[in-house]
């Protein structure tokens, strides 16, 4: 049996490949909501900045190419092993006190990571399709702000709150099960992860829910 095939059926592999492609599109995170907090410099310096990235496309789709395959792999393990978990689990106990040492989210991070993975189907199918279908017209910046797909519709703007809401629950909870699985969460490190964890799992999300509720809710803009 190759190494490759044994990491993929051992459940511990399993959950190492988990760890590592989160860990991975966290980092995505970060340079993704830097470039979004460019909207508060105004739609000139937006608008440079996806001319910017349009200017070296071929090495943005091979990017794009690699993050699809790390979100494909996160969801797929994601998926295997929490039913694996449920099928493992042959005994029906009469008092079911798993709340009582966990928390909510932690026990449905399969239906939170549902709900991020309709978003992102839909933020894909608006925003980045329209980048692409305006490419050489150079009015990103309206398009994230106008009242079809934008912040200026009330309802896109709630909608993309609930989600950064959900997404910092479920890097919570991603964050601690990876260092977990790597077997230095509980270490002298500890508290050096725990402060990163919260730079990922609170400010990130922090940070794009600013976006939204300035232009948004507050009507923030130029």
């Amino acid at each position: 049996m190759s190494l490759l095939k044994s990491v993929f059926i051992s459940s511990i592999g399993k959950k190492i490949l988990m760890a590592t492609t989160g860990l991975l599109l966290c980092l995505f995170l970060v340079i993704h909501l830097i470039g979004n907090l460019i909207l508060f410099a105004g739609p000139d310096a937006f608008n440079l900045y996806v001319e910017t990235l349009s200017s070296v496309k071929p090495i943005v789709r091979s990017i794009e190419i690699i993050l699809a395959l790390i979100f494909l792999n996160h969801i797929f393990l994601g998926s295997k092993l929490t039913f694996e978990n449920r099928n493992a689990t042959t005994q029906k106990y009469v008092v079911n006190s798993a709340g009582e040492n966990s928390s909510f989210f932690s026990r449905n991070m399969f239906i939170s990571g549902s709900i991020l993975f309709i978003f992102l189907m839909t933020h894909l199918s608006t925003f980045w399709y329209l980048f692409q279908k305006q490419h050489d017209e150079g009015n990103f910046y309206e398009i994230v702000m106008g009242n079809t797909v934008g912040f200026g519709n009330p309802i896109i703007t709630a909608l993309y709150c609930i989600a950064m809401i959900l997404l910092g629950f479920h890097l919570r909870h991603g964050f601690q099960s990876a260092f977990q699985t790597f077997g230095i969460r509980y270490n002298k490190y500890s508290g050096l992860i725990e402060t990163v964890a919260i730079l990922f799992w609170l400010i990130i999300p922090l940070g794009f829910l600013s976006i939204a509720v300035w232009f948004g809710i507050f009507g923030g803009g130029y």
